[in-house]
């Protein structure tokens, strides 16, 4: 696994008008039996080559949400990449196998849209099943296990503008 390196990732917390951050659920966590994990994530993708990190952000949010630019304003983005490595069970599996983990810059931006301009199929296929705005100190709680010190350390470091005045 040291010989992997890490998949360059953008994040996105999406925090509406009444400070609440939207998470949703995979299609991929749902069980056999049609049951799913009760994991949550942000919006977040991979970097394709030469891809402007911030327009890599935004085409994210786009394909995941179908949220467009011009229903949000970008607050602020992490001061350092944040890494996270895969569970052993998961390494080979995801991404062909090329990698360990992720190397994730997030973006923290205000949602200026209604919950009417959320859509999860805007994008073919679909990669979430549903989706909600949560209080942001809830977030380390929703993901999966080997990611919540991502979302303990983009929380900590979006906390002053998550509760910024709003337009």
């Amino acid at each position: 696994m040291k010989e992997l390196g890490y998949r360059p990732c953008v994040g996105v917390m999406l925090v509406n008008t009444h400070s609440k951050v939207f998470v949703a659920e995979r299609l991929d966590s749902r069980h056999g039996n049609g049951h799913t994990s009760g994991f949550w994530q942000m919006p977040q993708g991979g970097v394709d080559k030469g891809e402007d990190l911030q327009e890599a952000a935004l085409r994210e949010l786009a394909e995941e949400t179908g949220v467009g630019a011009d229903k949000v304003t970008l607050l602020g983005q992490t001061r350092e990449p944040i890494r996270y490595d895969l569970p052993d069970e998961l390494i080979g599996k995801l991404w062909k196998g090329k990698y360990r983990g992720q190397e994730q810059v997030w973006y923290c931006a205000r949602f200026l849209g209604d919950d009417a301009d959320i859509d999860l199929e805007a994008h073919d296929p679909p990669e979430f099943s549903q989706w909600k705005w949560i209080d942001p100190e809830r977030l380390p709680d929703v993901i999966v296990p080997f990611k919540k010190h991502v979302y303990q350390a983009v929380l900590e470091e979006f906390r002053a503008l998550v509760f910024a005045d709003t337009p």
